[in-house]
């Protein structure tokens, strides 16, 4: 009950002063340099090395991409690595779990060759070799856990089952031993406030996977943790697109984003970018925001999601700063404008300007007088355009933009899809994360 209430109050937009004040200071990067100042100092006052937590799930298909740097980071930084066994994700922070599953085994699949690492799999492991590869992890010693792991996720992954009965005749479990460290496992990552594999803890900021390592490093250069000269970060993709591309032929790319998600908005600026430098028709389907389509997020997951977010924002230099959320109302007006805004050819610029209003200036999206100001902005005019202002006929539109974001096994925002000029052969990816990836697939078609 406590659960669906707190639900129903996050959607309502007379909670928008707690929801503000909630996001503000998660994004706030004044809190954020404070937190780690004083995380900087306690750990030289109690004389304690730079210890570094990782979580490792042998059935996330992430994990076996960030197993493959443990040792490098060793390597390359004066640190304490701890390697922790994990299992099951937090349920809670889990939504649509078959889709997701799905999604993590392909996403692997197309970006391991960028790392250089190989992964083919096209299936998850099967129970009895997930629970051998436990088995053995459980009994490693800690200096050795990154190698032995390692080895242990190239063998399940390949479902070689020989060569981890071979490593288990050396390293071997009970089944009660092991649910006590997959539970002791939880616990600690519970208490980092994560829910997922393959993440990385270093004084109160967490690092999921390959994605974010680059955050760590540099944070641990800051501190003059790193052993050698070199610039150069251990993790680095291996791309082939260029930064700007020409070509008489264009392809469509589809846009999904969301007026509530801080990943949304710092994907909107290289979305822009993108425009300009590749041979692309632009395609904006927005979307209602994960709340607004009946999905809870706990507390510890938004808190994530907004703080890493303002962390890669502050990397592209697209800056979170005051943040009105619009949930509710706000939302509902900002889209029944949409429809006729987007057949006007400004559906990408309103949208843009409405997440920049809500998540840099502070606004109200809501506001007439702001949509009024806005439209006229764009070069419409107002009275043509607010007419609309308030009708439901956006609804079915962002159902259907919904329903074509799910059906290429993307649920989140900001999702993109990559189209040949008639609409076909679609190429869905979902995050501001693989807007790399996107680029590529773009490069690959047209080159």
């Amino acid at each position: 009950m406590y659960k669906y209430i707190r639900s129903v109050l996050a959607r309502r937009t007379f909670a928008h002063k707690l929801r503000n004040k909630a996001m503000n200071t998660f994004s706030s990067y004044e809190i954020f340099k404070s937190i780690r100042e004083k995380q900087e100092q306690n750990r030289q006052t109690e004389k304690r090395p730079h210890e570094v937590f990782y979580f490792h799930k042998v059935d996330d298909p992430y994990s076996h991409l960030t197993v493959q740097y443990l040792d490098k980071l060793k390597d390359s930084y004066d640190i304490v690595l701890k390697s922790i066994l994990v299992g099951e994700e937090n349920p809670e922070a889990l939504h649509e779990p078959s889709l997701y599953n799905k999604y993590c085994l392909e996403d692997v699949r197309r970006i391991a060759n960028y790392y250089q690492i190989d992964f083919t799999a096209d299936s998850y492991p099967s129970k009895n070799l997930v629970d051998l590869a436990n088995s053995i992890l459980s009994s490693v010693e800690k200096e050795n856990f990154n190698n032995i792991a390692r080895d242990v996720s190239s063998a399940l992954w390949n479902s070689d089952e020989e060569k981890l009965k071979e490593i288990s005749t050396k390293y071997s479990s009970s089944e009660e031993e092991v649910n006590k460290k997959l539970f002791e496992g939880n616990k600690i990552r519970n208490e980092c406030d994560y829910y997922f594999g393959s993440a990385f803890y270093y004084e109160k900021e967490l690092y999921w996977g390959v994605d974010r390592l680059n955050h760590l490093e540099t944070r641990l250069s800051e501190l003059g943790a790193k052993k050698t000269l070199n610039n150069e970060l251990i993790c680095n993709l291996n791309t082939n697109a260029p930064k700007e591309f020409s070509s008489e032929r264009k392809l469509n790319l589809t846009y999904y984003p969301s007026l509530n998600s801080p990943y949304t908005f710092i994907s909107a600026k290289r979305v822009k970018e993108l425009v300009t430098e590749y041979p692309i028709n632009l395609i904006t389907k927005p979307v209602l925001p994960m709340l607004m389509r009946m999905m809870v997020i706990p507390d510890f997951k938004a808190k994530y999601i907004i703080s890493d977010a303002a962390r890669e924002g502050r990397k592209y230099n697209y800056e979170m700063k005051s943040i009105y959320s619009p949930i509710g109302k706000p939302a509902r007006l900002a889209y029944s404008l949409f429809p006729i805004i987007d057949s006007l050819g400004k559906g990408f610029d309103y949208i843009d300007a409405l997440l920049k209003a809500s998540f840099q200036d502070g606004i109200n999206i809501g506001d007439e007088d702001f949509l009024k100001d806005l439209v006229e902005d764009l070069d419409l005019n107002w009275k043509k355009v607010k007419n609309d202002l308030k009708t439901k006929k956006w609804k079915k539109i962002l159902n259907d933009n919904c329903e074509d974001m799910y059906s290429g096994n993307c649920w989140g925002v900001p999702s993109f899809k990559v189209t040949n000029s008639d609409g076909s052969d679609p190429f869905y990816v979902w995050g501001q994360d693989r807007m790399w990836l996107v680029k590529e697939e773009i490069y690959k078609r047209l080159n």
